[in-house]
């Protein structure tokens, strides 16, 4: 066997973050950490993300891929790369006019939280066969993600009921504001180059299905309306199962080939698969 990396296929994480609604769940989470009013203007003042929105996200999921399925090595330089970053960037409070530091801890942790529990929450409801105990130990899981970008394992929610009760702590927090209405409408704008027009029309309603599968509490805050229960239902299963539906060597090569890589590199066996969930 070669390197594992930081999770390896006997991780929830390893299987869970494979799967096709990843892609709306990752929407899900942007939706839901713009609601943080200090996180989401150190964003808006530092991040190119409306200048090329495509590679933005490109570069999010590739360093939650590496992470996940790359070498040791491979996910250390990664994050090294990310704490640097955030080390040098600054923003300014809207209201206090206060510096905000990247790498403040409760931001960090905020980002993180809101990112796993949007990953989870999501794919679980689109129909991974994910149970109580298999939540909770992805989130145990998760710390290790939490580690990579400067945050102490000790203080991040490692269970269910540990992230509800921080959702529950920081929620007075949370409120609509100037920048997390720039996030509503970056997010429910086309992505792709305005020539590629098949791209852009199928995305349409994948990034307001994103919204749509927030908390009830988070889209109270946002104030926008949401697809009804049934469409969203539909929208999530069958994103999955048009996913699935993919060959695996297609699937898993585009558009970035970390899983393959990390097949070669630990064997078949090592392939994600929601069936490998129920051996875990």
């Amino acid at each position: 066997m070669g390197d594992e990396g930081l999770f390896g296929p006997r991780t929830v994480t390893w299987h869970l973050h494979a799967d096709p609604t990843m892609w709306i769940a990752g929407i899900c989470s942007l939706f839901l950490q713009a609601l943080h009013p200090r996180a989401v203007a150190a964003v808006v003042q530092n991040s190119r993300f409306q200048d090329d929105p495509l590679g933005r996200l490109m570069r999010t999921g590739d360093f939650v891929a590496t992470t996940t399925y790359g070498t040791t090595a491979e996910a250390e330089k990664a994050a090294a790369r990310v704490r640097g970053v955030h080390r040098k960037l600054r923003g300014t409070d809207r209201e206090t006019g206060a510096e905000i530091r990247l790498d403040e801890p409760e931001l960090l942790l905020w980002v993180h939280c809101a990112e796993v529990a949007s990953f989870a929450g999501v794919v679980r409801r689109a129909g991974l066969p994910l149970s109580t105990a298999q939540l909770d130990r992805y989130f145990d899981e998760q710390r290790r993600s939490a580690e990579l970008v400067g945050l102490d394992p000790a203080e991040v929610p490692g269970s269910s009921r540990e992230m509800a009760a921080y959702f529950a702590r920081v929620r007075p927090q949370l409120r609509r504001t100037d920048d997390s209405d720039l996030i509503y409408r970056f997010l429910h704008r086309p992505f792709a180059p305005w020539w590629s027009l098949p791209a852009n029309l199928g995305y349409l309603p994948l990034g307001h299905l994103g919204y749509s599968v927030l908390p009830d509490w988070a889209r109270r805050i946002h104030g926008r309306p949401a697809y009804p229960p049934p469409v969203v239902a539909a929208g999530l299963r069958g994103f999955r199962a048009a996913g699935l539906a993919v060959p695996d060597q297609l699937r898993f090569r585009y558009p970035g080939d970390h899983v393959q890589r990390a097949v070669h590199r630990l064997g078949a066996a090592a392939l994600p698969s929601a069936g490998a969930l129920s051996g875990l």
